[in-house]
């Protein structure tokens, strides 16, 4: 199997202030790809997820999608932003429409789909996430199981080439995390293109083509779950999963 790259990080800076929290990162996710990125707290781990789609700026370095280099401003980063779907820790969903109309508002505004086309695609994916027969309610109706899931079906609506997760999972009671990791899980084995920042070993295990570690700001390794789990190399990796395994 050939694979494609579809994003591509080379030498990626990015400081807050004196705080330097991306230090030369190089990182190819391939097409069809699921790169699970996990490390400690403070580790860079968001801020790497968040200037794929250039919600954060970056210092230096340059970052590629689909061999085009990621727009600056204007009609390109609304491109861009559906391209690449973003679901976060916080579902981020309005709460004054539907769930049906959270899923329908971006390819009615950006997308330029019909009404009914987009509600049709909506309830598909609805469906798809398991809460089509709550299409008609408000997110603060939902549990947050079911709003994350909602937060997925409108990220996908976008028909993005690629998904990044903000630790999707880390807002949720323990009771719900999996309904959101079995979602995910789907999508992964679909071939879905996707980049998830998770403490959710078991996910990262089950599901994850590469596992990236991250510490410092740094990638300190990367490797198949099952090497990375079994094996570590770094001794920030041996030090991490000594103290996260154990409970």
């Amino acid at each position: 199997m050939t694979s494609t790259p579809l994003v591509v990080l080379e030498n990626v800076n990015k400081h807050f202030g004196d705080l330097h929290v991306l230090r030369d990162i190089d990182l190819t996710v391939n097409s069809g790809e699921v790169v699970v990125v996990i490390g400690p707290s403070g580790s860079g781990k968001s801020t790497l997820c968040r200037t794929i789609n250039r919600l954060e700026t970056v210092d230096s370095g340059t970052i590629s999608l689909d061999g085009q280099p990621l727009p600056a401003e204007g009609r390109g980063l609304a491109k861009l932003r559906s391209d690449v779907g973003m679901v976060f820790q916080s579902f981020n969903l309005f709460a004054h429409k539907t769930v049906l109309q959270n899923v329908t508002l971006g390819p009615m505004k950006v997308l330029r789909q019909s009404k009914s086309d987009a509600e049709t695609r909506g309830m598909e994916l609805l469906d798809r996430v398991q809460i089509g027969n709550q299409a008609n309610k408000y997110p603060a109706q939902l549990s947050g199981g079911q709003q994350q899931r909602v937060a997925i079906a409108r990220a996908l609506a976008m028909n993005p080439k690629v998904l990044l997760f903000d630790e999707p999972t880390s807002a949720l009671d323990p009771e719900m995390v999996q309904e959101v990791l079995d979602v995910m899980t789907d999508l992964a084995n679909e071939g879905m293109t996707m980049v998830v920042v998770t403490h959710e070993m078991g996910f990262a295990r089950r599901a994850a083509n590469r596992v990236v570690f991250m510490a410092d700001g740094q990638i300190v390794e990367e490797n198949t779950p099952d090497e990375f789990f079994t094996s570590p190399r770094s001794d920030r990796a041996k030090d991490f999963l000594s103290k996260i395994l154990t409970h």
